[in-house]
């Protein structure tokens, strides 16, 4: 089982399995249905009849559609966490391109495999109502911080959280170029991307 969003978008934490269940099962329907007619068509209703859930199982969680897309968010985001962690799991501390490509690798493994992931990553697409702490590359930073210093043997401090930030914030636009161009990612942009990670992050990773 997934564990259960850690965010404020879920009104009521599951206790029994079949509820931890049913919450999977809404989030996959919304997934899936965010590819099929995007952010702005998603509805509750919708998601509950993929779902095969009563509306009242997903009010039970969401208040509406924007929490359940900032759940399904957090749920990518543990999942992207999870899958570095297990590529870095085969990778020695040094040296650091590997561990930096193992983060592009499982960003793009998702990008293309993973339901919904295209429009609703690691956060709605909208600006976050909460702040900058909100912000989806924020968390997306302060994560991979958490990660990169445990495996490379890092001080996790506000520099590299910052550098880590300002290097989330590039790949994240041209990746989304790479795949305008090309819907599987055009290849040449992939590769400038991973080079540009290695320049910038070599100063604080080297």
């Amino acid at each position: 089982m997934d564990p259960v969003p850690p965010t404020p978008s879920l009104r009521r934490t599951p206790v029994q399995q079949r509820s931890a269940d049913r919450l999977a099962r809404i989030l996959d329907a919304c997934a899936e249905l965010l590819d099929e007619t995007g952010y702005d068509n998603l509805s509750t209703r919708a998601v509950a009849l993929r779902a095969g859930v009563p509306i009242g199982s997903v009010y039970r969680f969401f208040g509406n559609k924007r929490a359940l897309a900032i759940a399904l968010a957090h749920r990518n985001l543990d999942r992207y966490a999870d899958g570095i962690t297990h590529r870095l799991a085969g990778l020695p501390s040094t040296p650091w391109q590997p561990v930096v490509d193992a983060v592009l690798d499982e960003y793009l493994a998702m990008k293309r495999s993973v339901p919904g992931f295209a429009l609703v990553d690691f956060g709605v697409p909208a600006p976050p109502a909460d702040g900058p702490a909100a912000d989806p590359n924020h968390l997306v930073a302060v994560r991979l911080t958490e990660l990169l210093s445990a495996h490379l043997g890092l001080t996790p401090d506000a520099a590299l959280e910052r550098a880590v930030l300002v290097a989330v914030e590039a790949t994240d636009a041209l990746i989304q170029l790479a795949f305008r161009v090309d819907p599987a990612g055009d290849p040449g942009i992939v590769a400038e991307t991973r080079a540009m990670m290695h320049a910038y992050l070599a100063r604080v990773l080297g």
